[in-house]
């Protein structure tokens, strides 16, 4: 008798939270209206902290693939902020992150910016170092000026002293296009 009066009290104390449970997991669909003052917020106002976004695809200077996707970047890079080209991607909102509206959206303003391994601090010494052996053009990847600058001595010694100074005047950036990574 005891047993089966605790079974009961068990079942009917603990059904309501799993009912509960449940109805919180699932997603708020279109037929419920928003409500702004609620609880929720709609998932395509959520900052990047709560996002896995795809990285921009790489047109890579074609305008017409661009504006046929609507998606990706025609150009990657640029020194100031106002160079920087911002293109639209795919947002996937993170799990167990609860919002209102598709957890799946494209969202624009994302900049087209891509690091691959130069450093400015790196190319700068080697520039200095060994610039006239055409060391710097090398680790920027533009190996056809860098073999011209190994074999006339960093152009005796002018081409040497004037990378140096495209090199701090932002005018000699890394072949692929690419930002400086910040630290060495």
């Amino acid at each position: 008798m005891k047993l089966r009066f605790l079974c009961l009290f068990v079942l009917f104390y603990f059904f309501p939270f799993v009912a509960i449970g449940e109805s919180n997991k699932t997603q708020a669909d279109d037929s419920q209206a928003y409500l702004p003052h609620g609880p929720l917020v709609q998932c395509s106002f959520l900052p990047l902290e709560f996002l896995d976004c795809d990285e921009p695809i790489d047109h890579k200077g074609n305008k017409t693939a661009k504006e046929d996707s609507g998606l990706g970047c025609v150009k990657f890079g640029g020194y100031r902020y106002e160079d920087v080209e911002k293109a639209n991607t795919t947002c996937v909102v993170l799990p167990d992150i609860e919002c209102y509206g598709n957890r799946t959206f494209v969202r624009g303003g994302y900049p087209c910016i891509k690091y691959s391994g130069h450093y400015f601090a790196t190319t700068l010494i080697y520039s200095i170092l060994l610039g006239f052996l055409g060391m710097d053009r090398f680790c920027l990847g533009q190996t056809g000026t860098a073999v011209g600058k190994l074999l006339t001595l960093g152009g005796v010694g002018i081409w040497w002293m004037v990378d140096i100074v495209l090199l701090v005047t932002n005018g000699l950036q890394p072949e692929d296009g690419s930002n400086w990574n910040r630290y060495a």
